[in-house]
């Protein structure tokens, strides 16, 4: 039995507000290097250690994440599990010294894999219920809560309040709001029509091969996106001798585009299809580092502003197609983990091999790889999302969806 009108939306707003707040605490923890910084004098080189840990703890325990959300299904994980990881902001509050901060990004990173498996893994699960796209907009409001905390820490430092009270505040507040927004989230869809467990049907067939390929695209568009986040300004700064005041301007065109065409591509994605707009998706941002490469000869700022808008609107869609695609094909939990797995992957891969291309030779040289990254994506995504939705043989027909809520 399918879950009525009102269950479906009051549960669709729950994993909107789920993405809001782990959104949120990721913001705030990183709103707040700044003044941990201070407080225990810990340099460049420390404080890229907190941030690295947290990175490979989340990625070395994502498939476990998984695994616990296969048995108790991502409802009781995010119900269990995600209030307790937005006290994580307590960490960078209190912890007295650089020990007792790498523990609390230790468990920090614990809680970033749970929380990310447990939210994209629902979130498949609840599209499954409305038989069309809703999983894009959940992840432009995941940017949205993190800019949200970049805005209001400013906010609160300009008048006068504390980082300390603020991250605690901040921290109590975000779990008391996650439990909240678990509340009214959805067995997975087998539980609800009858079945005894969330376990996918044995009519899906998804492979290593598949998962590689999944996890290979999922690393490019990490990659690709990992070019605007930590080399955008740095390309207008050090390539265009852009002005202090308008450098940074070049990662905010790229977010605020990305985060506008996350909340607007689910009904792109209805329209065209997973195969075509992972293509279409390729290509704009094949086309914006195309133009963000070109405006070193000429064309400067402006044109190198309209390359990462590009790049911005095709990176967009291509991690929720992902994992609507994986969702689409019957794919479990743990599965969503291994696409989940490729984010953290990309994010620890992109800097060093960005970096270090761009230190044997420049920086214009060094954005070729997330430039390539984009074409592979506009090959390889379409072929993967065919050969990933092929019907199988035996397959089983789909449960009919249930009436959509708007």
């Amino acid at each position: 039995m399918n879950p009525d009108t009102t269950a479906l939306r009051r549960a669709r707003i729950g994993v909107f507000g789920c993405f809001a707040t782990s959104g949120f605490v990721m913001g705030a923890w990183a709103a707040a290097l700044p003044a941990v910084d201070a407080r225990l004098d810990l340099g460049e080189a420390r404080l890229g250690t907190v941030l690295l840990l947290i990175q490979v703890v989340g990625l070395g325990t994502m498939f476990l994440s998984g695994k616990v959300a296969d048995r108790i299904t991502t409802r009781q994980l995010l119900r269990w599990i995600g209030p307790f990881t937005q006290l994580a902001l307590l960490a960078p509050a209190v912890a007295p010294t650089y020990e007792t901060l790498l523990i609390g990004a230790a468990v920090y990173g614990v809680g970033v894999s749970f929380v990310e498996v447990g939210t994209n893994a629902h979130s498949v699960e609840l599209e499954r219920y409305y038989g069309r796209p809703i999983i894009s907009s959940f992840h432009g409001f995941w940017s949205l809560g993190g800019a949200a905390a970049g805005a209001l820490t400013s906010f609160g430092l300009t008048m006068g309040l504390g980082s300390q009270t603020m991250l605690v505040a901040a921290g109590l507040a975000c779990a008391v709001a996650f439990a909240g927004f678990a509340r009214p989230l959805l067995p997975p869809p087998g539980q609800a029509q009858g079945g005894s467990s969330g376990a996918p049907s044995k009519a899906a067939r998804i492979g290593v091969g598949l998962l590689a390929a999944m996890f290979a695209l999922g690393i490019a568009g990490h990659l690709i996106e990992s070019g605007a986040i930590d080399w955008a300004n740095l390309h207008a700064a050090r390539v265009l001798d852009a002005d202090e005041a308008l450098a940074p301007l070049s990662y905010t065109v790229f977010g605020c585009a990305m985060t506008v065409l996350r909340l607007a591509g689910d009904p792109i994605r209805a329209r065209l299809g997973p195969g075509p707009t992972m293509f279409w998706a390729g290509a704009a941002a094949t086309a914006g580092y195309a133009l963000v490469l070109a405006s070193a000869a000429a064309g400067g700022l402006p044109l190198a502003w309209a390359g990462w808008i590009l790049a911005g609107c095709g990176i967009a869609i291509i991690v929720p197609v992902l994992f609507s695609a994986i969702g689409e094909a019957g794919g479990s939990p743990s599965q969503i983990a291994v696409v989940s797995m490729s984010g953290g992957a990309g994010l620890l891969i992109g800097p060093a091999a960005i970096g270090y291309l761009a230190e044997g030779t420049n920086l214009t040289v060094g954005l070729l790889v997330p430039a390539a990254l984009s074409v592979f994506t506009l090959l390889a995504g379409p072929i993967t999302m065919r050969r990933l939705l092929r019907p199988a043989p035996d397959a089983e027909p789909k449960p009919e969806a249930a009436t959509v809520a708007r």
